[in-house]
């Protein structure tokens, strides 16, 4: 006696239904903020301070200064561009760092750890886009600075006009 057997096919074809625009948009990616990690070397509320700290940072450990334009306004008690800078809507206001580099700069804390109160100053040697490389830096600086921390930061990366 001889059984004859049809092959039969088991696996279900499932069609996925392609998305509708409906004025809605399924991705939530939010291109205007970035994770990055911020390494700062000190904080106060003494802009003099710092200024001379960095200074003494970058002859130790060779680390670039860039003050993007900054400086201390004494008559605002504000860090800004000066009010004659060609960026006319932050002219004689603070514009952060907001992007990775390798510089020492003078930034108010707040605008990367909210916590903390409005003119505390930090003087950050560098952001990253990786935690690897900001402990890497913070190697180097706290053996010069022990009060060094790492911030991971959610920062405002969008336009900022």
């Amino acid at each position: 006696m001889k059984i004859e057997s049809n092959k039969v096919d088991t696996t279900t074809k499932i069609q996925t239904p392609l998305p509708t625009n409906n004025n809605q948009s399924e991705d939530t990616t939010d291109y205007n903020n970035a994770t990055f990690f911020v390494v700062v070397a000190d904080t106060s509320k003494d802009y003099s301070f710092l200024h001379k700290k960095m200074f003494d940072l970058n002859r130790k450990l060779n680390i670039p200064i860039d003050t993007m334009g900054r400086f201390y306004n004494k008559t605002k008690n504000l860090i800004a561009l000066p009010d004659n800078d060609e960026d006319e809507m932050y002219a004689g206001e603070y514009f952060p760092r907001r992007f990775p580099s390798d510089n020492l700069s003078l930034e108010y804390l707040n605008f990367y750890q909210r916590k903390v109160g409005e003119k505390t100053i930090a003087l950050v040697t560098g952001i990253y886009e990786t935690e690897k490389s900001a402990d890497s830096a913070m190697t180097v600086l706290y053996k010069t600075e022990k009060k060094a921390f790492k911030i991971k930061a959610d920062i405002y990366v969008g336009c900022m006009h």
